[in-house]
């Protein structure tokens, strides 16, 4: 049995006041493995985005409990919370987030220099993490000297580099042309198999969502159902993801 990283239970998330409430999530449960690489799905209005933000505590769930590696986030505040979230989660956004004054080495280091790690480990570390996502030969070029592809793989080096617990990924490919997507979900799928990382990404798109073990539809803030790739090949993984958004309806222009 693997260590499950994270438990999601009976969270719902409201905006609003009394006359005028909207419920993002109702009553969601589930829970994700060590070594997972979980998708999150869903039409856009959903609540797929919500719930992501709540488990990478960028949002505050209304009620409910979310724990990541046996502590629960939702009662952390302040700098407690703010070291969670910097040692235990990493965050891989759509539009990169990369500082443009810095090199991509420089970027990618941030992380360990905010938590005083030596110079020197800190120099093996990035350089190892390079090495795997292939973005070696660009480590002293800045931001708007590299493709979009090689920002990417940029930031997923910037969010493993801590070891993380989870990596939180939101539409990772959104801004990505089709080869760099390619790439990115490849580099996902290195990250997830050969070192163990944890992935939980939303997206709406069924070709990036194939690279998971498993996908959690939502419709209207509630688990609406739930695949798993088991021995499926990619392709048929892909064509069941397909079958599922039918029924979903919303966002299938996207996909197609």
């Amino acid at each position: 049995m693997s260590k499950i990283v994270l438990e999601v239970k009976n969270i719902e998330k409201y905006y609003g006041n009394k006359s005028n409430l909207t419920k993002a999530i109702k009553n969601i449960s589930f829970n994700v493995s060590e070594g997972e690489f979980v998708g999150i799905m869903g039409a856009s209005g959903s609540g797929k985005t919500t719930l992501l933000n709540c488990i990478s505590t960028i949002d505050r769930v209304t009620c409910g409990q979310i724990i990541i590696n046996g502590q629960e986030v939702t009662k952390l505040k302040g700098n407690k919370l703010n070291k969670f979230r910097r040692e235990e989660l990493g965050f891989i956004f759509q539009d990169f987030n990369l500082l443009d004054t810095l090199t991509a080495y420089e970027n990618i280091a941030l992380a360990l220099t905010i938590q005083k790690v030596k110079p020197k480990e800190i120099i093996t570390r990035v350089n190892e993490v390079a090495e795997k996502l292939e973005i070696s030969d660009i480590l002293n070029k800045y931001p708007y000297q590299i493709s979009g592809g090689q920002k990417q793989r940029v930031a997923a080096a910037r969010a493993i580099i801590t070891n993380p617990k989870m990596i939180l990924a939101d539409e990772p490919t959104g801004s990505l042309d089709s080869k760099s997507a390619r790439q990115l979900l490849e580099t996902f799928e290195k990250l997830n198999q050969n070192l163990g990382a944890t992935i939980l990404m939303v997206t709406h798109d069924a070709f990036t969502a194939s690279y998971a073990d498993r996908i959690i539809f939502i419709k209207d803030g509630k688990i609406f159902n739930e695949l798993n790739k088991g021995n499926d090949t990619r392709k048929q993984f892909f064509e069941k993801i397909i079958e599922v958004q039918t029924l979903l309806g919303g966002d299938l222009n996207n996909v197609i």
